[in-house]
């Protein structure tokens, strides 16, 4: 018998999650220089880090020995969504708060509700604590909360829902997901995944942290890794109740956001120079995108974050013919949607190569 077969079988029966590809790693799979190389898989900000990150992040090096204090950047956090210390969670980017939340409430025998083509480390966190994954069909690739409320049974512990959704990029209207939190048990968490809030159109943003006031059993994670530019930092955070938050933080690893990366959010947060910058660049790029997806006679599924997944008959030979000419993005055969690939927006001119290499591919 392998040692392995001494791991519980959930463990085994995990797929691992694929990120998008590495720029190095089709630099030495094509033999293409680095610098050739566009990449628009992972949904990053293409203008980088705040410039006001960056400076921090210098100043922070002289640190680097010492372990991490995060009472400043739990203190900005705190601050910036006007809640207490005691209802933040700090992760190693927002996966790892959601995967915080589900060690706390999640356990062999029980259960966890999701949409289909929904962000797959849903699924992950949930069977690695020997949970059951139910996942609920999807209308027109968002989040059917009516069909996920029918979904819900007695062992039901916690509900995954990422408005917008990722990689769909569709979007609930706030008075709907709102609605649903009233009617889900008060027994069932619901975690509210907002990676790409930011990216919203300024009509449609709706402050939700309040929201946790009224709802105990409400998690609502936020990332600095998409409009920030903090990636590569890897830092995200929780908002929840303080007796959840307290939970939460019993099993959050020690030091699991370094010098460097809480540095670089607490100088993010106060640049919103940088932000709205951002937020202005991915509108535009949102429409050149649209209109040259239209041009080529492509479906796509209109989005409210900074990518856009389009519908091609051939979406694999595509996606290879691409990465040939130095073109990342993202297949989502994964996410049960092999017909289609995702596309993060970028700058004005990798909109327009990246455009231009699809044609190619095309014909």
């Amino acid at each position: 018998m392998s040692i392995a077969e001494q791991s519980p079988a959930w463990i085994r029966s995990i797929s691992p999650y694929v990120p998008g590809k590495p720029i190095t790693e089709l630099a030495r799979e094509m033999g293409l220089p680095v610098e050739k190389i566009l990449k628009l898989a992972s949904n990053e900000n293409p203008l980088g880090m705040s410039p006001k990150a960056r400076a921090a992040v210098e100043m922070a090096i002289s640190g680097i020995e010492r372990y991490p204090d995060t009472f400043d950047l739990v203190a900005a956090v705190a601050g910036s969504v006007k809640v207490g210390r005691d209802q933040v969670v700090l992760g190693n980017g927002s996966n790892d708060v959601l995967d915080l939340a589900a060690r706390v409430f999640l356990t062999r025998g029980s259960s966890a509700v999701m949409a289909r083509h929904a962000f797959a480390v849903y699924a992950l966190a949930t069977i690695t604590t020997g949970a059951r994954p139910i996942v609920v069909p999807a209308a027109n690739y968002e989040h059917d909360l009516a069909a996920m409320q029918s979904a819900l049974l007695p062992d039901t512990r916690l509900i995954w829902i990422a408005n917008p959704n990722n990689p769909t990029g569709t979007f609930l209207p706030h008075a709907e997901v709102k609605a649903f939190i009233e009617r889900v048990p008060r027994d069932v968490v619901v975690v509210l995944d907002e990676a790409y809030n930011e990216y919203l159109p300024n009509g449609l943003r709706v402050d939700t942290i309040p929201w946790v006031a009224q709802y105990p059993n409400l998690i609502v994670t936020r990332t600095f890794s998409k409009v920030y530019g903090l990636a590569g930092l890897r830092v995200g955070f929780g908002v929840a109740s303080a007796e959840v938050a307290d939970l939460m933080n019993r099993v959050r690893q020690p030091f699991n956001v370094n010098n460097l990366a809480a540095a670089a959010a607490i100088a993010a947060l106060d640049d919103a120079a940088f932000l709205e910058r951002s937020h202005e660049l991915n509108q535009q790029g949102m429409v050149q995108l649209e209109s040259g997806l239209k041009s080529l006679g492509l479906d796509f599924i209109p989005s409210f974050g900074n990518f856009i997944t389009f519908k091609l008959d051939n979406a694999a030979g595509v996606n290879a013919k691409l990465l040939k000419q130095g073109v990342i993005v993202r297949p989502l055969g994964g996410y049960e949607m092999p017909d289609y690939l995702r596309v993060t927006i970028g700058l004005e001119q990798e909109n327009v190569r990246f455009l231009q290499v699809l044609k190619e591919a095309m014909s």
